[in-house]
């Protein structure tokens, strides 16, 4: 005998002593007289007792019946709050979202939402896990991350809330001492600075409108983990650098970076909110992807149209 208490013949029992009938306990549970009468039949076998008299005209509970009638009655009605409260946490949204976002998008683009996001949904907490690297959501117990990529096929459900590019930039004291490079080829003659979390950390890959690819490694003399870290020597004059818009927008708008290559094209990303496929979405992960969405899907810092 399983040592697991037989909850479903213990509320099909109790149904059946509250209604006084098999068929107006069916009715209530949604099943079939034939269901919660072998369910009744499995529990009295499990006990070694009858719970029940039936006739053909009645149905009466035993004394062994009546004394576990109230504690199985019980039973069901926690079970039933348990289930409805359960039911309500699910449709409504509270509770703990672990959140992993790429470090420099986080600051400058999430956590600014921040204040917005708790006060519509004032039941929901946030652990914003912020690296650039790319976490385990399953393995390490994450609700929902921000990726910025070119998502490729995965066990994950993705989606896109905006398009993310990736420009090369310099500063103008740079092209005015160094001169402009026209083609991607001729950034060999240049310092690049490096990503470490980029997918292809090696090369930087081009293309343009005429079909033609050009892949180079870029080389120079710095390499880091984080792109924020990259703007001080860029900024400086000493060096060519890959950013995503993101982080470029505001020093191309203000003149202290300038595009260049921009005939040529690199890989085209994009913003993506993305879960473990496995689960369902609670309601407070659904309501941070429906207020990222709203918020992130026309963002200011966009360049590249």
């Amino acid at each position: 005998m399983s040592l697991l208490p037989d909850f479903e013949g213990l509320a099909m029992f109790a149904k059946v002593a509250e209604e006084r009938s098999f068929a107006g306990a069916a009715r209530a549970l949604g099943v079939s007289v034939a269901t919660v009468s072998r369910a009744v039949a499995r529990l009295e076998e499990r006990l070694g007792a009858r719970l029940l008299n039936r006739t053909s005209r009645q149905l009466a509970l035993t004394e062994f019946g009546r004394t576990i009638a109230d504690s199985a009655l019980k039973i069901y009605r926690e079970a039933e709050e348990a289930e409805h409260a359960a039911r309500e946490m699910s449709a409504r949204p509270r509770g703990l979202v672990r959140l992993a976002v790429p470090m420099s998008f986080g600051v400058r683009w999430v956590a600014p939402l921040m204040p917005a996001f708790f006060r519509e949904y004032p039941d929901v907490q946030i652990d914003l896990h912020l690296s650039d690297a790319t976490v385990d959501l399953v393995g390490q117990g994450f609700d929902a991350a921000l990726r910025i990529a070119v998502l490729p096929d995965s066990s994950l459900v993705a989606r896109k809330l905006c398009p993310v590019a990736q420009i090369i930039v310099a500063s103008p004291e740079y092209l005015a001492t160094r001169g402009t490079p026209r083609h991607p080829s001729e950034l060999a003659d240049h310092p690049c600075l490096g990503y470490t979390y980029r997918a292809r950390i090696d090369v930087w890959r081009f293309t343009n409108a005429d079909g033609e690819e050009v892949v180079i490694k870029p080389e120079g003399p710095l390499r880091v983990t984080n792109s924020d870290a990259l703007l001080p020597t860029v900024l400086e004059g000493l060096a060519i650098a890959e950013f995503p818009e993101f982080i470029a927008a505001d020093h191309v708008r203000a003149g202290r970076l300038v595009p260049i290559l921009e005939g040529w094209q690199m890989a085209r990303g994009g913003l993506y909110f993305v879960t473990p496929s496995a689960r369902t979405r609670p309601a407070k992960v659904e309501a941070l992807a429906e207020f990222f969405m709203k918020h992130l899907s026309a963002p200011d810092w966009r360049l590249v149209s």
